[in-house]
């Protein structure tokens, strides 16, 4: 199967995926792989994706990182993947379904107000793999004592005048 890359900076449009008519229609990045986060604690963040059917995520091209007042992201405790032979990439591990992923919080303030960035890129089955994708969550890390934050989903890009 040869894989066509999505050339545009924007998401894939839903109702014309420009493939062969009898072939599934694409959905934007951002319903493919559905991003969501909340804070455990202070120190702990638990970020989750989760992928359509028929679309996967690689392991390799997730990064994380948090805007704030000071805090950081240690390495993120990523759960092993399933391996592929991919023909662009080569040897890699993709995720497929629920994805749940814990990021250390260095330096986190109960209370602090946190936006957490994510960067990924998948490919769906129907042959077509997406640029890379940043979604972004805001977060207030909890207090002691108060129990984990609400799961937050990630804000839909706002359409552009070209898009």
């Amino acid at each position: 199967m040869v894989l066509a890359c999505l050339l545009t900076a924007g998401p894939a449009p839903a109702a014309d995926s420009g493939l062969p008519s009898g072939r599934p229609k694409l959905l934007p990045p951002e319903q493919a792989f559905h991003f969501s986060a909340r804070a455990l604690d202070a120190q702990t963040i638990e970020a989750r994706f989760d992928v359509v059917d028929g679309y996967y995520l690689y392991r390799d091209k997730l990064r994380f990182a948090v805007e704030s007042g000071g805090s950081s992201l240690g390495p993120a405790e990523l759960p092993a993947g399933k391996r592929k032979k991919d023909e662009f990439f080569g040897d890699v591990e993709t995720y497929r379904g629920a994805l749940v992923i814990r990021l250390p919080v260095v330096n986190g303030v109960p209370g602090q107000g946190v936006l957490l960035k994510a960067d990924s890129q998948g490919c769906a089955d129907a042959g077509v793999c997406y640029p890379p994708t940043m979604q972004q969550v805001r977060l207030s890390l909890p207090v002691a004592g108060s129990g984990p934050g609400p799961l937050v989903d990630a804000q839909v890009p706002k359409k552009g005048l070209f898009n």
